[in-house]
């Protein structure tokens, strides 16, 4: 999950060669701090992935992160769709 200081550091990492993703549980800070890669969750605080023990879900979200690094149009910020 990013807030955002660690928006700031994924946009240096981004700078450096690194790709980042963030998870936001915020659009509105998603929308304002714009970190370069970011994936809108509409979960609940303290649950980035999704339900506990829902392994199924979780790994929807990771795979829909992931996909966010092959993004070159940064900042993007994309919705998480199951």
């Amino acid at each position: 999950m990013c807030n955002q200081a660690v928006s700031l550091i994924a946009a240096e990492l981004e700078r450096r060669g690194v790709a980042t993703v963030c998870l936001m549980l915020l659009r509105e800070v998603a929308q304002k701090v714009q970190p370069p890669r970011a994936l809108f969750v509409p979960f609940a605080h303290g649950y980035a992935l999704g339900a506990a023990h829902d392994a199924e879900l979780q790994r929807e979200v990771i795979m829909a992160a992931l996909r966010l690094l092959s993004r070159d149009d940064v900042p993007v910020l994309e919705d998480f769709a199951r």
